[in-house]
């Protein structure tokens, strides 16, 4: 056991600059322990899409690879295939054509530090493209538009801001949280680089219409208007429509969609933090944004943000892509569908006091309103809640629709039929007690992702 005793040990411990003299092994790692023990418990944190859990051979995997640095192909060759290969498999399952399963080169992508790296990649070969295009015709290139939703996450405002690249936000509005059709074919025009639709929106969890979005796009370009591109930002639904509904065309059987970006580490599965930027074919990457390197022995094509990165979570989504298949993520993504849909019934027949924006039935995520805000808020209930150890955010909505506060509740793998019902009756204790005690004062809390 770590001595700490002495007035000393605990300055020494709670430090804010570096030590004159350390500790030993074990006192270290206790004082580290110790004080990560008034984090909240990973598995009731319902505000976060990232994954929680995984299975221990997929950790004990992790684990082996920590000290590898996925940049250093020629001397990890085995972990740079095995990206390689993800790569190709995401490209595969999000229909790219020409995709040879034998060759994993026959893809366009890269694996990414999460799906917010993913985002500025294929948002500057959007900006890329048109200005190649623009230049070619010989028109200015000096105005880049992207038009995206207000319902965006925060990354589209990063991007825009660090690249130059001027926004149109089509405004959502009480009841509907996405955008539509009608308002991208009336706010394209020459200067736009692209246009963001996104599959299972951060706010609400619900598909935007991706092949309306095309449609409307379409009927621009056949009308002597732009030929403008679509990305789909498919950060969390990417993972789990290709497993429910099969059937719904958001991917890249639309030509139109150019570029797609997905996180792993959410319904992917795996730990933070890994994600993808998949293009629909080589020409999509213009060859500018690749550079090559030879000085860790090879030539060696790159074109990411980050350049040094564990190989970890790279084996990690190599385990879960071996180990579940398609018939596994399907099942996970059922069942996690299944606890949510439950959840939203629970919640729609017992607890009148609320109204549902969004019901599970796109990603396994439930946005719920107050009837009557008057007595309490949804701050309120997020609040108390924390008294049973969930963590569930609640914010307002984006642009035009402020005056709406939300709870959102998103279940992930691991979070099983016992842990719902515990939930459900935790959420009937706290609702009651509110209804009886009225508010108790707290205020909005920061938006999570």
């Amino acid at each position: 056991m770590p001595n700490l005793d002495s007035r000393t040990d605990l300055e020494r411990v709670a430090a804010t600059s570096l030590p004159s003299d350390g500790l030993d092994p074990r006192d270290a790692y206790m004082a580290v322990h110790d004080e990560m023990m008034l984090d909240g418990n990973a598995r009731m944190n319902l505000a976060t899409f990232v994954t929680t859990w995984m299975e221990p051979e997929a950790g004990a995997l992790m684990s082996e690879a920590f000290d590898k640095n996925s940049i250093d192909h020629d001397e990890y060759p085995s972990t740079s295939r095995i990206d390689s290969r993800l790569s190709c498999m995401v490209a595969d399952l999000f229909h790219a054509p020409g995709i040879d399963p034998q060759n994993p080169d026959s893809a366009t992508g890269v694996s990414t530090i999460g799906s917010s790296e993913a985002v500025m990649l294929c948002g500057l070969a959007m900006k890329w493209r048109w200005r190649q295009a623009r230049q070619a015709a010989g028109k200015p290139a000096d105005r880049p538009v992207l038009v995206l939703g207000s319902n965006v996450q925060v990354v589209w405002e990063k991007f825009c801001r660090y690249f130059d690249v001027e926004p149109r936000y089509l405004p959502v509005e009480p009841g509907r949280y996405v955008i539509t059709p009608d308002q991208v074919r009336e706010s394209v025009d020459e200067n736009t680089i692209g246009v963001v639709a996104i599959l299972g929106t951060t706010f609400t969890g619900e598909y935007e219409d991706v092949a309306g979005v095309v449609r409307a796009l379409d009927e621009v370009a056949a009308a002597g208007g732009p030929d403008v591109g679509v990305h789909v930002d498919a950060a969390s639904g990417g993972f789990v429509a290709p497993f429910l509904d099969p059937d719904l065309v958001w991917d890249f059987r639309l030509p139109r969609v150019k570029s797609i970006n997905v996180s792993g580490h959410k319904y992917g599965l795996t730990y933070p933090g890994i994600g993808f930027a998949v293009w629909r074919e080589r020409a999509d990457l213009p060859e500018e944004l690749i550079f090559h390197v030879n000085y860790l022995g090879g030539d060696m094509p790159t074109f990411t943000l980050n350049f040094s990165r564990p190989g970890n979570q790279i084996v990690g989504q190599y385990y879960n892509f071996l180990r579940l298949g398609r018939s596994g993520y399907r099942r996970v993504m059922a069942d996690l569908r299944t606890e949510a849909t439950w959840l939203a019934d629970f919640i729609r027949n017992r607890l009148p006091d609320y109204q549902l924006v969004s019901d599970g039935s796109a990603l396994p995520v439930l946005s719920l309103t107050l009837a009557d805000p008057t007595r309490f808020t949804v701050f309120d209930v997020s609040h108390e809640l924390r008294s049973y150890g969930w963590q569930v955010p609640a914010y307002t909505m984006p642009a035009n629709a402020e005056q709406v506060a939300v709870l959102r509740i998103v279940l992930r793998h691991g979070f099983t039929a016992d842990l719902t019902r515990r939930f459900a009756e935790d959420l009937a204790s706290v609702t009651a007690r509110l209804q009886q005690h009225g508010s108790v004062g707290s205020s909005a809390q920061h938006f999570a992702h």
